[in-house]
């Protein structure tokens, strides 16, 4: 992926007040914030993910409609505050070298389950295991090595499955394998709908559709278990005491240098670029961040606001409370008020078109429709969002050269910055 190197001249950020910098808060202060609120956020997707395997073991031991909406609802509730910590990768190499066992996408669903054999595009020269359908295939080569996948667990889908033969899209585990189990393919193409997996799926005896009802289960369980040891892991990490949190604090300007990274990389590269105008320029349902269940639009949503409260130095939990302190916000107003204003308002600016995308997504008009090549309106609300990360990232690169931090690097995109590239 292409990269935007920032570089300044200016001198390296002071960590000790001034005079004309009697209101700047310690480096180490800000920082300390910013892990402060990475442990909330981590610890509230723990929680969260630990009520969605509670959901997902009664679907298991009890399937039934209700049962599996349950599953689903709690899913969504999940993505909420886990989004808003998409911030912390790029600057963080503890937290990006972790983030695809969690997170990845877009996944060949093949590899896990059953598939529509009209619409699914199967084995290729780029990866032929993209139907090798676990749930229904006990043993199998791959890699050219026999794997015993009678019993499925946690182990198996982290250690054989996930990425399977150095392939990206061999996703086994996180989110996106949890969703495509509970919600089926979108078989909607640019019409309104999500996956409609039936209940009947996790049902036992006769009632089973799609066949090997209790590999599936017992996929989902794993895949739902292991999401929540994931979890708890990196929130320890952030904890006092915790790598992710000691390698922050150990270099104040190194440390702020991962805040911006991790703010500009993904409003730009990540967000602007690859999940946004890239489904735009190819008009394609699929590219689509939660494309099982249509829930892109709240993904976008809570990117977008993880990038806002790191800023602000304020983040509000799931429960309410809120987690504040010294901020990157009152860093830089110290230094260059005007600055600060900016900054705020482009943040502001970028909430506001992104809470229109999520309204319009939330009030029936589903992201898959926004796609559709000629759909003006739907081009209009994404433009809105993608052109709004770009401006913030502008701010952010002043801020870069304000604070004198050198070296910098955000993440670029093809579908910013050629185009034509992504068509080749």
């Amino acid at each position: 992926m292409k990269r935007i190197f920032l570089t300044s001249t200016a001198l390296a950020l002071s960590l000790s007040a001034t005079s004309s910098l009697a209101e700047a808060p310690q480096a180490n202060a800000v920082l300390d914030t910013y892990a402060d609120i990475a442990a909330a956020k981590y610890e509230d997707s723990l929680i969260t993910a630990q009520a969605l395997q509670a959901a997902v073991e009664v679907l298991i031991a009890a399937p039934s409609e209700a049962a599996l909406l349950a599953a689903r609802t709690a899913w969504l509730a999940a993505r909420a505050p886990y989004q808003q910590t998409e911030v912390y990768r790029f600057g963080n190499a503890i937290v990006d070298d972790w983030e695809g066992k969690v997170n990845a996408w877009p996944l060949d669903e093949g590899l896990i389950d059953y598939v529509d054999a009209g619409s699914y595009v199967g084995p290729s020269d780029e990866n032929e295991y993209a139907s090798l359908n676990v749930v229904a295939t006990p043993k199998f080569e791959l890699g050219g090595q026999m794997v015993d996948a009678t019993q499925i667990t946690p182990t198996l889908l982290e250690t054989a499955l996930q990425e399977a033969d150095g392939i990206e899209s061999n996703v086994a585990t996180g989110y996106h394998a949890i969703e495509f189990l509970l919600w089926g393919q979108d078989l909607h193409g640019h019409d309104a709908g999500a996956g409609e997996r039936p209940w009947t799926d996790y049902a036992t005896g006769d009632a089973c559709t799609g066949g090997h009802c209790d590999r599936r289960g017992d996929y989902l369980k794993a895949a739902t278990d292991l999401l929540v040891s994931d979890l708890e892991w990196m929130t320890a990490q952030w904890q006092e005491g915790g790598a992710a949190r000691a390698e922050l604090m150990q270099d104040g300007s190194a440390g702020l240098s991962a805040m911006l990274t991790g703010m500009g990389s993904l409003s730009y590269g990540e967000q602007a670029g690859e999940r946004m105008r890239l489904g735009l320029l190819l008009n394609d349902p699929e590219e689509e961040h939660d494309c099982f269940s249509d829930n892109t639009h709240n993904s976008h949503y809570y990117d977008g606001k993880g990038i806002q409260n790191v800023y602000l130095g304020s983040y509000t939990r799931v429960d309410g409370s809120v987690v504040s302190g010294a901020s990157l916000a009152d860093l830089v107003a110290a230094k260059d008020p005007a600055l600060n204003v900016e900054m705020t308002a482009r943040l502001d600016e970028t909430m506001q078109a992104l809470g229109a995308l999520k309204a319009a997504a939330d009030g029936g008009f589903a992201y898959d429709q926004m796609l559709e090549r000629g759909n003006e309106k739907g081009e209009a609300l994404i433009m809105g969002g993608v052109n709004g990360l770009i401006a913030q990232t502008k701010s952010i690169e002043r801020i870069v050269t304000t604070l004198g931090l050198d070296q910098l690097e955000i993440e670029g995109s093809d579908s910013l910055d050629a185009p034509n590239a992504v068509f080749q």
